[in-house]
């Protein structure tokens, strides 16, 4: 065993001043010494042979290797970020959204209730004595400013100048978001939001939704840490309640407005932190060092082992968050594996946890993020068992806290690689049954692992197989995981060694009763990420070997046959494409390969014939399901702001309803007109009226994606399942998509021209367009500049395009198929034109139609630019903005876009959802 030093009172003392929770859980700066040091001694040492593992028989059996005289760190960690991106920190920033919108919901539809809050607050404050009333506002006015000054300075006392930076920062945001809010509030809210925001307050002055000074204070004193330190977080609180009781009682505010008001703090503040990062509190290997001393150690250095296997750094937000393990060298004895958890890295992997928990039946997935000490007991507790168990797992031998923002789990030091290091030919069969006896042994104490991949399976040089990472296992398993467990790792062994193999070595163990149950579990959603991702790839470069083939068939074959004569009839044409298409279609049965997962029921089948394999229902709910019950709220909310604004009640109160019928008929064209330009691109043959609702369903998807990204994803998805193959899918709608951004480039100055024409004379240059025309300019020259941007946009463009050329050439040797796209792309332009006229015309009012077509194409052009669903908000703006260019009365131009955006985006909804749900159960999308 290892010497103890309980006696080391200097190095106790080193690391209480290094993990200080006052200072040093929110402040980096005392770290920066530690890691120049760090860096110093990682230059002077020479790397070791094997950076990852060291294996025991290259390890002095005493422990005692070649040590520095001065017995500082030998090899560290490379140098910590200074800052860190928090999950935690994201997730507060969603849940502060979340917290607005339930506020503004409860405006919306809980009228009444807010009402009577109202009422209820001005008869307590009527009854409030009026100096009371004014020493609060007086004592919460100097107070709110001083507080956050005095934090300030003691802050930069203790040179913690970067923080105070960010609070700023912070303060600057949150001002700017709440100015902008309350503008949104005044113009364009509902009336039920404007009453529970604002008030007429003393004098008969209308008072702001957000305060413009309340806000950016909270938003600062979350940002610089206030809310973390005790006394400062009472102070703070103290003078934020005293400020909302003293405006909310002198009646300059609402209680919706004040909690508005800090949420929209709150959540800034942590927006601003995730995006410029928090210091980094993580523990250094100093500072490890100066901990094992504190628990009895007496450490020469620690060498900061990575993850080097694929599975280890595709896959560590699994079930078990990511660590930092370090190999130990001490001064008497054997060297230690001790394994670091943070904070930071613990939250990492959170929302995929939260994901699988929902996803996933029978997941018992912990419910929220536990503590670091929960972390600790968790990963001690599970090896514990497993050793207990008789399986072979690394021995833990002590545990400790680093501070209050890391825990160390200290090992005994197992030498080995890891299953994925190894060469396929060292995967023998006698080491696959080893493993499998290890599982077998965790699965007599109904232990699960829920994590056997190639990086959970350490082979030493003896060949004896050790089972680590089990921090993410369960203890008291269902059968549901420890069936889930043999599917895992017969996949991992299936994808290094064959499915033969694979089933062989886990029946001589396991038997063929137990091999078989787990075939209903042997299905992507129930294994690993990085398994799952692997499966993928696998697939794609089967379909590549697929395409491949075709390719070479359908090649050899036109050799074969030569060029048809020029004078050839049409039976021959049509009978020569047919042989070529029956080519195609053999060459590509015979290219097809099975799935790894298919070659595995095989192999169990044929032992177990009466096998179940039909797949077990694991999925709660499938990713499409959430987007549709996300689709259906957003539709639900928006639709009801529309309905309620007295804007949109002009639609059946003042409006001439044969216009509306008219510009309801027009939207319904577009969707025919959408289906007619599609097919133009496509050669095949595909139904006409089933593409139509194909376009009804993306009126559906438009909610939840932008514009431009829902129909391009849904086409593509649509025609694949028509039977065209992925390349030649996504050619098409990237010809189609191509072709219309031309078309609507050339309309757009065409039409443009027409309209400036006539109204020269009286119309003068916009500033609102030409500072979006700099503006845009100015977007386009930074995107040119810069490597990354250009190169990205670069990417995404070649990707959405790619293949389009050789489709457009198979479209022109079709020219009903051409002039069917044209045809199809000019009608549904001029079906929204003619809609967006009668819009105008219900309202009594007319313009001609160029000017009509500039500003439907403008608005468009933005809508599609927009990243909002449908271009929700963009378009409004653009539309009302253009006709009150061309001097349309406000009134009329608000009514004419909301009609429009009644008939083209929030009626088509419902219709677009039944579609969508139509097409997904009979498998067109």
């Amino acid at each position: 065993m290892t010497g103890r030093d309980a006696g080391d009172g200097a190095e106790a003392d080193d690391l209480s001043a290094a993990t200080d929770h006052e200072d040093g859980a929110e402040n980096s700066r005392p770290r920066k010494p530690a890691r120049k040091r760090a860096a110093r001694a990682a230059s002077r040492a020479e790397p070791p042979a094997e950076p990852t593992r060291q294996d025991p028989a290259q390890t002095p059996s005493d422990g005692q290797g070649p040590a520095p005289a001065d017995s500082h760190i030998d090899g560290d960690e490379p140098l910590l970020a200074a800052r860190v991106h928090r999950p935690a920190d994201l997730l507060r920033v969603l849940l502060g959204l979340l917290g607005i919108a339930t506020v503004l919901a409860l405006a919306t539809w809980a009228i009444g209730t807010t009402a009577g809050i109202e009422r209820d607050v001005d008869k307590g404050a009527a009854q409030a004595p009026s100096l009371l009333i004014s020493f609060a506002g007086f004592a919460s006015a100097i107070a709110v400013l001083v507080v956050p000054v005095a934090f300030a300075i003691e802050r930069l006392m203790k040179r913690d100048g970067l923080r105070i930076a960010d609070g700023v920062l912070a303060a600057v945001l949150a001002h700017g978001v709440s100015l902008s809010f309350s503008l949104w509030v005044a113009r364009l809210a509902p009336d039920s939001v404007q009453d529970a925001l604002t008030r007429n307050g003393p004098g008969g002055v209308i008072t702001d939704p957000v305060h413009g000074y309340l806000a950016p204070v909270i938003a600062y004193a979350t940002a610089v840490g206030m809310m973390h330190r005790p006394r400062w977080r009472f102070a703070m609180w103290t003078v934020l309640l005293l400020d909302g009781f003293a405006v909310l009682v002198a009646g300059y505010t609402t209680p919706f407005s004040i909690v508005v008001t800090v949420l929209l703090g709150w959540t800034i503040a942590y927006a601003t932190l995730y995006t410029v990062g928090s210091p980094n509190v993580r523990p250094t290997g100093q500072q490890l060092l100066a901990g094992l001393r504190h628990v009895g150690f007496r450490p020469v250095s620690a060498l900061r082992t990575e993850d080097t296997t694929e599975s280890a750094r595709r896959d560590r937000h699994d079930y078990s968050e990511p660590t930092r393990r370090y190999l130990v060298t001490l001064e008497n004895g054997p060297p230690l594996d001790v394994t670091v958890v943070d904070r930071a890295q613990q939250a990492q992997g959170f929302f995929y946890r939260a994901w699988r928990r929902l996803a996933l039946r029978g997941i018992t997935t912990r419910r929220s993020l536990p503590s670091l000490r929960q972390a600790l007991e968790q990963e001690a507790l599970l090896a514990y068992a497993a050793i207990s168990a008789g399986a072979n797992a690394p021995k833990l031998i002590a545990t400790s806290e680093l501070g209050p923002d890391a825990v160390m789990l200290v090992y005994e030091h197992t030498g080995g690689r890891h299953l994925d290091s190894l060469p396929d030919d060292e995967i023998t069969d006698e080491l696959m049954r080893a493993a499998w006896r290890q599982v077998t042994a965790l699965q007599t104490r109904r232990i699960a692992h829920r994590r056997l991949d190639g990086g959970s399976l350490l082979v030493d040089r003896a060949g004896i197989v050790y089972l680590t990472d089990l921090r993410g296992g369960e203890i008291a398993a269902s059968d549901l995981l420890l069936r889930m467990d043999i599917a895992q790792l017969l996949t991992t062994f299936g994808l290094r060694v064959g499915a033969e193999r694979a089933v062989a070595a886990a029946v001589a163990v396991l038997g063929p009763d137990a091999v078989a149950n787990s075939l209903p579990l042997l299905q992507p959603i129930a294994l690993s990420r990085n398994t799952r991702a692997t499966l993928r790839q696998l697939a794609r470069e089967r379909a590549q070997r697929e395409r491949d083939a075709v390719l070479d068939a359908t090649r050899v074959y036109r050799e074969a046959r030569g060029n048809l004569p020029e004078d050839a009839d049409r039976k021959a044409v049509r009978a020569a494409r047919q042989a070529e298409k029956q080519v195609m279609d053999e060459a590509l049965e015979n290219a097809k390969e099975p799935d790894l997962l298919s070659l595995i029921r095989e192999q169990v089948l044929l032992i177990r014939p009466q096998a179940p394999i039909e797949p077990a229902r694991v999925e709660r709910i499938r990713p499409r399901t959430l987007v549709t019950i996300i689709a259906a709220v957003f539709a639900a909310y928006f639709l009801t702001i529309q309905v309620v604004n007295p804007e949109f009640q002009r639609v059946w109160e003042g409006a001439n309803w044969g216009w509306v019928l008219i510009a309801a008929g027009f939207s319904a064209v577009t969707y025919f007109a959408a289906a007619l330009s599609l097919l133009g691109f496509v050669p095949e043959r595909v139904g006409y009226l089933r593409t139509v609702t194909a376009q009804v369903a993306g009126s559906f998807v438009k909610l939840v994606a932008p514009a431009a990204i829902g129909g391009v994803a849904l086409n593509t998805r649509y025609l694949q399942r028509q039977g065209l193959r992925p390349g030649h899918a996504v050619a098409s709608v990237g010809a189609s998509q191509l072709f219309g951004l031309g078309s609507h480039i050339t309309l757009l100055l065409t039409f443009g021209y027409l309209a400036g024409t006539e109204h020269t004379p009286s119309l003068s240059p916009s500033r609102t367009v030409i500072a979006g025309l700099l503006t845009l300019a100015v977007v386009v020259l930074i995107v040119t500049a810069i490597p990354s941007l250009r190169k990205a946009l670069y990417e995404r463009i070649r990707t959405l395009f790619a293949g389009v050329v050789p489709r457009m050439l198979d479209v022109v040797q079709q020219p009903k198929k051409l002039l069917s796209g044209i045809g199809g792309m000019l009608l549904m332009t001029l079906a929204f034109v003619m809609c967006l006229d009668a819009s105008l015309r219900a309202f009594g009012y007319e313009l001609s139609y160029p000017t009509i077509a500039v500003v439907f194409l403008a608005g468009n052009a933005l809508g599609s630019a927009a990243p909002t669903p449908g271009g929700l908000g963009a378009v409004e703006f653009a539309l009302v903005a253009s006709l009150a260019t061309f001097r349309v009365p406000q009134d009329a131009a608000l009514g004419a876009v909301l009609l429009f955006r009644l008939m083209t985006f929030w009626l088509p909804v419902l219709p677009g959802w039944l579609a969508f749900t139509h097409l997904t159960r009979k498998g067109s999308i």
